[in-house]
């Protein structure tokens, strides 16, 4: 039975946007023209022309909102995915009034009060369906406005969906049980309702409006069954995809030719994030070195003076796509510490270090001729931390999903090094850490990472 709870959802939006539609309407009339905030070089059109089109402007704007999705409401639907849509339908609705008065030859003609009207209405409109999705999901929380499920499924990827289920209980998912057809001693500790057999039963008693199949990725046969079953049923099904092992960097879903598509390896850091990212590590370093080489002449004036060798370590590391590049940094160990060792990883209190190298590695200083990488391009700010071709070599065939670390350019610090994962520590830890930052990627996430940097490097005493 397909409960179109969202229906009072959708003709409450409806109606909140559209009431805000028509104040936006007035107030860009107001600002524009009794403000004088902004030069008028002609005669303003009289209120009568704002006040005719009123009625034909929310007419328009349920034609745009509706054919741009602001009303496709659901409990999954994401935020980001509200905000394009409510952009998109601020937009379209603009450029159906400036059509509309030009082929009419209206007096009320002006692009900076569409433009105002435009940015009015996605603003307000946005602000108006925050407050209301708050109130939604305070009320869900309390028990309100909950809709019943039940998962297929008792393995690991059920079992994970049943606790986001109750994590995300804003969503308002009530999950009744589990269906599984090879119950055994291991799922003895689950509320199992029956098999898939007695799903249509199931659904008709407990009144379950959504079934979530959850089976590993060796049961997918099954999945068909499970939805044969319910060919009867006015039930939703949705389908957990079981593909953990297999998702390197995040999962996307997009349609070719009616046929569904999912990614399970591609990168976030494309088209403008690319720009972005790249014009923050120029300026960054830039002003890094700038502000910073009276500091870095000291500290290589030191070296030289305490121990025999070169000022800079000069290192092979690779970066994106695991091109190999020479990475640069203050010596901190004797000039022939390799010579004996070879390439081996920092550990603690490591015999190689020079005195002053024990503090720079304490402090990372040692790290800061890395800017000029950064600025060659060489590296970014932040990112998975560079390794060595013969460490990339040995755990790319041992550590799955090891190579999508290099699906971004590496980085002078990072997510898992701000959380204690530097040095000799956990790889697949460090992995895991690298890749959350790769999918989570945005400026902000940046700019957090880079103050925990200024704080854990400089007065963190674990470092080495």
């Amino acid at each position: 039975m397909f409960k179109r709870r969202s229906q009072g959802l959708c003709a409450w939006f409806l109606l909140s946007d559209l009431l805000l539609t028509g104040g936006c309407w007035l107030l860009a009339y107001f600002v524009r023209f009794e403000l004088d905030w902004l030069p008028i070089t002609k005669t303003p059109p009289e209120p009568y022309f704002c006040w005719r089109y009123l009625p034909l402007v929310m007419l328009l704007g349920v034609v745009a909102f509706e054919i741009t999705g602001q009303y496709a409401i659901h409990r999954l639907r994401r935020f980001r995915e509200e905000v394009v849509a409510v952009f998109k339908g601020t937009a379209l609705l603009a450029l159906l009034v400036m059509a509309t008065t030009f082929l009419t030859h209206d007096p009320y003609e002006s692009r900076a009060t569409m433009l105002l009207f435009a940015v009015l209405t996605a603003t307000s409109i946005l602000i108006s369906r925050r407050f209301s999705w708050a109130a939604i999901r305070w009320l869900r929380m309390q028990g309100y406005n909950q809709t019943r499920s039940i998962i297929v499924g008792t393995g690991r990827v059920a079992r994970k969906t049943a606790r986001a289920l109750r994590s995300a209980n804003w969503m308002g998912f009530k999950n009744l049980g589990f269906v599984e057809d090879n119950a055994n001693r291991w799922c003895s500790d689950l509320n199992i309702l029956g098999t898939t057999v007695d799903l249509p039963q199931l659904v008709e008693r407990y009144q379950v409006e959504h079934v979530f199949i959850a089976l590993p990725l060796s049961r997918y046969h099954e999945a068909r069954k499970v939805f044969d079953t319910l060919s009867r049923s006015l039930v939703e099904v949705r389908l957990i995809v079981d593909v953990p092992n297999l998702a390197g960097l995040s999962l996307t879903n997009s349609n070719l030719d009616g046929l569904p598509v999912l990614g399970l390896r591609e990168s976030p850091h494309f088209g403008l994030n690319i720009v972005v990212k790249r014009a923050v590590d120029i300026v960054l370093s830039l002003i890094g070195l700038l502000v910073l080489s009276p500091l870095l002449m000291f500290l290589a004036a030191l070296i030289k003076l305490t121990s025999p060798g070169p000022v800079f370590y000069r290192q092979e590391r690779c970066s994106l796509n695991g091109q190999p590049f020479q990475m640069l940094k203050f010596r901190s160990m004797r000039s022939d510490a390799e010579q004996q060792t070879g390439a081996v990883w920092a550990v603690k209190d490591d015999p190689r270090r020079t005195r002053l190298g024990t503090f720079l590695r304490q402090t990372s200083l040692d790290e800061l001729p890395q800017l000029i990488n950064v600025l060659k391009g060489d590296m970014s700010l932040v990112g998975p931390r560079p390794e060595r071709p013969v460490f990339i070599q040995k755990f790319s065939r041992t550590v799955p999903n090891y190579m999508a670390r290099h699906a971004v350019k590496c980085g002078i610090t990072g997510w898992a090094q701000v959380n204690g994962w530097r040095g000799n520590t956990s790889l697949r830890k460090r992995l895991q850490y690298d890749l959350y930052y790769i999918t989570h990627w945005n400026p902000w996430f940046d700019i957090q990472i880079m103050w925990l940097t200024l704080w854990h490097g400089l007065f963190h005493r674990n470092a080495y």
